[in-house]
């Protein structure tokens, strides 16, 4: 997944985007509400984290005006404001959570699994496709019954591709939604992680075909 933190505090917005980055996910920070539009017209997010106090401008009004434009990327408002009508005022605004600050890491990441099924309109976080078996909150994909051992990244490829099976991804919506603009990718960081979710994978009825000159889809459902 890929996610856009919106928070001008550097020590949080580092820990923060460090966490995701542990997890497999990509994460791109914007301190500011004009580094966060800079961001949405470049790449596309799975989740949005957003802080209120930013210092050009108020978070609410960054969440009212993109629902405004039908944008319906999930947002988890980050916040030291903590009373019921700050809630409820950012809640009817569009916003999918609110977490007060301080909070714990494991919470926001529990928080960011719930608001991405909910969009998914899934109940049970696992996903099952052909043989396998996908448990996103517990990290774990088992083959016919048998765990297999996957590496973050490659956990969330599965994930990307699960997400839309049968379908052409291409390299570049790959990349998009694995890595953030500060990590450094090479040329062919997808055909490696391919290459390896695809041994992990070896005997499963589901199979990563490759598309010459368009990408990657999954099949065997």
């Amino acid at each position: 997944m890929r996610f856009l933190l919106i928070e001008d505090n550097l020590n949080l917005a580092q820990s923060i985007c460090a966490r995701l980055s542990l997890e497999g996910h990509a994460a791109d920070h914007a301190s500011s509400l004009r580094d966060a539009e800079d961001h949405l017209a470049a790449a596309a997010y799975d989740l949005i984290l957003l802080d209120i106090t930013l210092p050009d401008g108020d978070g609410r009004d960054f969440l009212t005006k993109h629902r405004a434009a039908r944008s319906d990327t999930p947002v988890i408002v980050l916040t030291a404001r903590s009373a019921i009508s700050d809630r409820v005022d950012t809640l009817d605004l569009g916003a999918d959570d609110y977490l007060t600050k301080p909070f714990d890491f494991a919470e926001l990441e529990a928080r960011c699994r719930a608001v991405l099924r909910r969009r998914g309109g899934t109940v049970s976080p696992l996903q099952h496709y052909a043989d396998l078996v996908f448990d996103p909150m517990g990290a774990c994909v088992t083959v016919n019954g048998e765990v297999r051992d996957l590496r973050n990244r490659e956990l969330r490829l599965l994930e990307i591709l699960l997400s839309a099976p049968g379908r052409i991804l291409s390299k570049d919506q790959l990349c998009d939604r694995l890595f953030s603009y500060s990590e450094p990718v090479s040329d062919n960081a997808i055909e490696v992680y391919v290459a390896r979710l695809r041994r992990k994978l070896a005997g499963s009825e589901a199979r990563i075909e490759t598309n010459r000159g368009l990408g990657y889809r999954l099949t065997g459902g």
